[in-house]
């Protein structure tokens, strides 16, 4: 076993690809294989499951891989320290709901521990994806939320991966507005009164189930609903159509501006926002960075 195999394997879990990792590495495809089957033999371990779909890692093998993350870790940090060479990029991917809090922590990570060279990922993206983005290594951490109605197939689905659950935050449920909407200047909301007023929800894909809506109150019926892929858009939505979402109400002035606010729902229903990771892999140097810039943007 050699570091620069662990390093092939680090970039083929990161790629999902030998084809894509090959091309970063500026090796040949058949020879990047060649390495990768060595290893396995060597290991007398199959870290990688090839199918017509592609490569994706083992159940060994997401083990393996977090051991191997941390050897080139360490190793590059004897490198840097010892050889007087240039620091090697800093890779760290995070995987989200569409949570502004979230932006807010990672802007915090990259200004505070950014090199001259990072390899940074901040994936807003849906449930089930971020589920399967750190079961798979492919995000360290990824963020969702958890409520009586969703909590059992939530964690069902953790406890297969082997991932857990770490609370950030519980919040009552609040919809963000317009500062424009007629609604905006009340103390509170209710359901009845937002029955006019366009939904706006984050599409799921082909798990559009209930179970991984990102807005609580997934079963409820609305007379107007538009579905949208990126936050970007749910905010433009809100303001040009008056429309609403559920949400937290934890929101960022410094990256959203002052024309969508927060109002708080009426309604018993609580949002345990958290995040997931494996159970039997450390936080890297970022990743435990990360959770301390998310506990800071949360209490702001």
């Amino acid at each position: 076993m050699t570091l620069q195999q662990l390093k092939y394997v680090i970039e083929v879990a990161n790629r999902g690809s030998i084809n894509e990792a090959a091309k970063r590495l500026f090796i040949s495809q058949p020879s990047l294989s060649n390495a990768i089957k060595d290893l396995e033999e060597e290991m007398q371990l199959a870290i990688f499951e090839r199918s017509n779909k592609g490569i994706s890692l083992s159940k060994e093998g997401i083990e393996f891989l977090s051991y191997a993350r941390q050897v080139v870790e360490q190793a590059e940090l004897l490198e840097s320290r010892y050889l007087n060479a240039k620091p090697s990029p800093q890779h760290f991917s995070v995987s989200t709901q569409h949570y502004a809090f979230a932006v807010n922590a990672f802007v915090s990570l990259v200004r505070e521990y950014g090199q001259d060279e990072y390899e940074l990922a901040l994936r807003e993206t849906k449930t089930y994806e971020i589920i399967e983005d750190v079961k798979n290594l492919r995000s360290e951490i990824g963020i969702l939320y958890l409520n009586e109605f969703n909590g059992k197939v939530i964690n069902k689905l953790l406890k297969s991966a082997n991932l857990q659950f770490n609370s950030l935050l519980t919040a009552k449920p609040h919809i963000f507005i317009s500062s424009k909407n007629p609604l905006a200047k009340q103390s509170i909301v209710t359901i009845d009164q937002l029955q006019n007023y366009p939904y706006l929800s984050f599409d799921q894909g082909e798990y559009n189930s209930f179970h991984f809506s990102e807005e609580i109150l997934s079963t409820m019926s609305h007379k107007k609903s538009i579905r949208v892929n990126d936050r970007a858009t749910l905010f433009n939505l809100l303001i040009g159509l008056n429309g609403y979402t559920i949400s937290t109400g934890v929101l960022s002035a410094d990256l959203n501006g002052n024309e969508i606010i927060p109002v708080p729902l009426d309604c018993e229903e609580t949002i345990n926002v958290g995040w997931i990771s494996h159970r039997n892999a450390s936080l890297s140097k970022l990743g435990a960075a990360y959770i301390q810039a998310l506990m800071q943007a949360i209490s702001q």
